[in-house]
C-alpha cells in the first residue's frame, strides 16, 4: 500500500486556553479530493497552516509528499499551493503582475506551466492589465487558483475557496478542480457547503477541533443509524421546539423548509410524529421519511453532541 501524500497523527493546537485542534489525525491519497467540512470556528484554518508549514502545531506529527512538516519545510513549500480563504494577492498590482510575481517566487515562468492553468486563467486573460484588488469575487478566485498552480504543485491546499462566490463561479470552480484531480494533483479543500462536500473523493466533518467521521460523502449518508423524517408545516420553529420534545427523538434541526429530525430505527416514526404534533396544535404538519445526506449526518453530530448523544 502507498504512503499518504499528506498524514497528519495526534495534531494539537491551543491558542491560550482555546483548544482550536484536540488531537487530529488524517491520511490523504495521492489524487484525490480531500473535504474537510464543518462551520466557522472548527479549526479548518488552523490545520490548513499547519499542513502548509506556516504554523506550528503544539504536539503531533505532520508529513507532506514524505517530508516532514517541522524538519523539511523548505520542501514541502517548494511543492504545495496554498490558497488561503481569504483573498491575500497583491490588490494594487494587476491580473498578470501578480501571476508573473508567483511564478518568480519559484523559479519558473507563466509560459512554463501555462498548460496547467490555461483553462483557468482563459477566464481572466481579458482583464490583465487590471488590478486585483478591482476584480469581482469569482475572477478573484480563480486569480488566485492560478497563482497556487504556477509552479505545477503536487498538493493544492484550498481553505474554503468559493465562500461569497456566486453559484455560478463556484460550479465553474469546482469543475476546475475535477480536472485537476484527473490531471495528477491531490487536493485538500475546506468548505462550508454541502454540494461542494459531494464532490470530494473523501470528507472529513470536523467540530470543536476534532474529526467525528471520515468516509466517502456517499458512505457517510449511509453510516447515518436510525429512522430520519422531514416535517413540513407553518410557524416551523415554534414546531420544532415541538419536535424537539418528542419523545425518544435523537435530534432534530432546520433543514431549508423543513425539520429533519433523527429517530431510533423502528416504527412509522413519520406518522407518530404528524400526530405528535397535531395534539401540540400544528395540525397541517406532514411528516415523510427521507435518506439522510451529509448535511444530515454533521448536522445530527452537532445537534446531538450538544446534548451528550451520538447521532450515528
Amino acid at each position: 500500500m502507498s504512503k499518504p501524500v499528506v498524514a497528519a497523527r495526534g495534531v494539537r493546537r491551543a491558542y491560550g486556553a482555546v483548544a482550536a485542534l484536540g488531537g487530529v489525525d488524517l491520511s490523504v491519497n495521492d489524487g484525490e479530493i480531500f473535504g474537510i467540512i464543518g462551520p466557522d470556528g472548527a479549526g479548518k484554518t488552523t490545520l490548513f497552516r499547519i499542513l502548509t508549514t506556516l504554523l506550528l502545531a503544539d504536539s503531533g506529527e505532520v508529513s507532506v509528499d514524505g517530508f516532514d512538516a517541522v524538519r523539511e519545510y523548505r520542501e514541502i513549500r517548494k511543492r504545495i499551493g496554498y490558497m488561503p480563504g481569504r483573498f491575500s494577492l497583491y490588490q494594487d498590482l494587476t491580473v498578470e503582475e501578480n501571476l508573473k510575481f508567483f511564478a518568480t517566487v519559484f523559479g519558473t515562468t507563466i509560459a512554463e506551466n501555462y498548460d496547467l492553468i490555461a483553462d483557468i486563467y482563459r477566464q481572466i486573460e481579458p482583464f490583465k492589465k487590471r488590478r486585483a484588488g478591482a476584480l469581482s469575487g469569482g475572477m478573484k478566485q480563480k486569480l488566485a487558483l492560478s497563482c497556487a498552480l504556477i509552479h505545477r504543485p503536487r498538493v493544492l491546499f484550498l481553505d474554503e475557496p468559493t465562500t461569497g462566490v456566486d453559484p455560478v463561479s463556484r460550479k465553474e470552480f469546482w469543475d476546475m478542480l475535477s480536472r485537476l484531480r484527473d490531471g495528477g494533483i491531490t487536493i485538500l479543500v475546506s468548505t462550508p457547503y454541502m454540494d461542494e462536500a459531494a464532490r470530494c473523493d473523501r470528507v472529513a466533518l470536523i467540530r470543536e477541533g476534532r474529526f467525528l467521521q471520515t468516509d466517502s460523502p456517499e458512505g457517510i449518508g449511509r453510516s447515518y443509524r436510525g429512522r430520519l423524517v422531514a416535517i413540513r408545516g407553518p410557524r416551523m420553529y415554534a414546531m420544532l421546539k415541538d419536535v424537539r420534545s418528542f419523545p425518544g427523538i435523537r435530534s432534530a434541526f432546520p433543514f431549508g423548509d423543513s425539520i429533519h429530525a433523527g429517530f431510533d430505527a423502528d416504527g412509522d416514526r413519520a406518522r407518530e410524529v404528524e400526530r405528535w404534533l397535531r395534539d401540540k396544535g400544528h395540525g397541517e404538519a406532514r411528516a415523510e421519511p427521507i435518506e439522510a445526506g451529509i448535511e444530515d449526518c454533521f448536522l445530527s453530530l452537532s445537534d446531538e453532541g450538544e446534548s451528550g448523544r451520538n447521532a450515528v
